[in-house]
């Protein structure tokens, strides 16, 4: 399994999915950023847009993720907190003006809502005239990891995965450039797996959800190339480093042997890194430039395709204006000032990093291994196993803080209190409600008639087993609702409660 890493741009990839890595292209800088409004949003990526970003990242807030409109009863106090508010086509519309979508990659963290979303994001580009054909971007698309660690869920496991595969179907033949999943260990990450944890449960998503496409009959070479990965960058810079090695190598080795790919894209890994929110604290907040630009360094010696860079106050609120475009600047300075884009796989034969490589790689396919023996990803997320060992690996790590065994600067070890405080960002209240009213106005100025009766062939779609994106688009190109839409599935799939 491990041995000789190979050449950069070759099976296995230890050393990079391309040949001239960042020599020829440097990642893609990309910011995570939305809130209030679509307007408000808009603003922010136009800003980001002009300080150097070359991708956009899409943070929805709860109630568009759990598929509710924003005036839904349960959404009051939540819309547009931690991500911005998408109801209905018109929002899309707003949040993407003057951004030409045919110009820039954008990433859209969504997932139970993630067919809904890309149809608004289509149907806005098709209004901008884009080729949809070359449409570049991502929806992370990946429903497991939130019964796993996260929680935005809607239907049970089954129908949720018959979505995904529709979405790989129906994107494969009409948006051939984009990436219809990002297969996510951040979120394992960030709920306190392990680094060995963050990629065995990653790959056992991933299995599954090869297996669902296949099972649905498409080849796997014909969906596995726009698979994508999410990786979280932690503080252990060497461990860090050789983890996203070790996964290309897993990667390839896995679809090559266990699924046939023979495409080499197919078994290339491309992946997107945050930096670790986890691990920003509240405490010395400036201190947290430091830890996001190391975090940062490990995921570029690490070969990632594209990277975004925590802000310093993230621990306290969402990020300032100021704050993003320091984090945006420790990319730039990565990229331009510190040489390590002039060589490929800078750290490769370095014995601390190839050990560690090895060590992970055997690590994930004892985990892989055992998973198999259970039954499958689904099987071991009903039996709450997969839960189970993140959570013994969480308390762990906080009780190795508690003790003192683990330092954490600021916060069990070098503290201070200076009395200074930095600012911070403040969502106004009202945009709550001018988001509301403007739902209401949508709702107002459609035709109900249209939008009840391709939501009622959504439902029959949904009842008969074709593929869902067809009939999704046509409601949402009629200005149903998230809400609508999400609802019309739930009537037929159900709603998945844990325990």
């Amino acid at each position: 399994m491990s041995g000789s890493p190979g050449k950069p741009g070759q099976f296995p990839y230890t050393r990079g999915v391309y040949r001239d890595m960042y020599r020829s292209r440097l990642w893609t800088m990309r910011q995570y950023a939305g809130f209030g409004t679509a307007d408000e949003s808009n603003r922010r990526y136009r800003y980001l847009l002009s300080q150097g970003t070359t991708g956009l990242s899409v943070a929805f807030d709860l109630p568009t993720q759990m598929g509710m409109d924003s005036d839904h009863p349960m959404a009051a106090g939540e819309v547009g907190r931690v991500g911005v508010a998408v109801s209905s086509l018109a929002d899309m519309q707003v949040l993407f003006r003057e951004i030409p979508l045919d110009r820039v990659s954008t990433s859209m963290t969504i997932n139970s809502t993630a067919a809904i979303l890309l149809a608004y994001y289509r149907l806005v580009a098709r209004g901008q005239g884009a080729d949809l054909k070359k449409l570049s971007g991502t929806v992370q698309n990946d429903i497991l990891k939130e019964y796993i660690a996260r929680g935005t869920y809607i239907y049970p496991p089954r129908p949720a995965m018959r979505i995904i595969t529709d979405m790989f179907a129906w994107t494969g033949r009409e948006m051939p450039e984009w990436n219809t999943i990002s297969i996510s260990g951040y979120h394992i990450r960030e709920a306190g797996s392990t680094a060995a944890q963050e990629l065995a449960f990653t790959f056992a998503n991933a299995i599954a959800y090869i297996e669902a496409a296949i099972a649905a009959g498409l080849e796997v070479d014909a969906f596995a190339p726009r698979l994508s990965f999410f990786f979280n960058s932690h503080s252990d810079f060497l461990e860090e480093i050789a983890k996203f090695r070790a996964a290309r190598r897993i990667y390839a080795t896995l679809m090559r042997d266990r699924f046939g790919a023979r495409d080499p894209r197919s078994m290339m890994l491309r992946f997107h890194v945050q930096t670790a929110g986890s691990t920003l604290t509240a405490q010395q907040p400036d201190v947290n430039i430091v830890r996001t630009a190391i975090q940062a360094m490990a995921a570029v010696l690490g070969g990632c395709q594209s990277l975004h860079t925590n802000s310093r106050d993230e621990a306290l609120s969402l990020p300032t204006e100021e704050s993003a475009r320091i984090a945006l600047r420790t990319q730039q300075i990565l990229a331009h000032e510190t040489g390590v884009t002039n060589t490929v796989d800078p750290v490769g034969g370095s014995r601390a990093i190839e050990d560690r490589t090895d060590a992970i790689e055997r690590e994930v396919a004892a985990y892989l291994k055992q998973i198999d023996e259970m039954g499958g990803t689904l099987r071991a997320i009903e039996a709450g196993f997969i839960q189970s060992e993140i959570q013994n690996a969480a308390y762990q790590f906080q009780r190795d803080i508690e003790t003192g065994k683990r330092i954490v600067v600021g916060v069990n070890r070098f503290q201070m209190d200076d009395g200074r405080a930095i600012p911070t960002f403040r969502l106004d209240p009202a945009l709550e409600k001018a988001q509301v009213e403007s739902l209401r106005q949508v709702r107002a100025s459609r035709s109900q008639s249209e939008v009840d009766a391709r939501l009622a062939r959504l439902e029959e779609a949904a009842r008969n087993g074709s593929n869902l994106m067809p009939p999704i688009v046509d409601a949402a190109e009629a200005h149903a609702t998230t809400g609508e839409i999400a609802g019309t599935l739930k009537r037929v799939f159900g709603e998945y409660r844990e325990g």
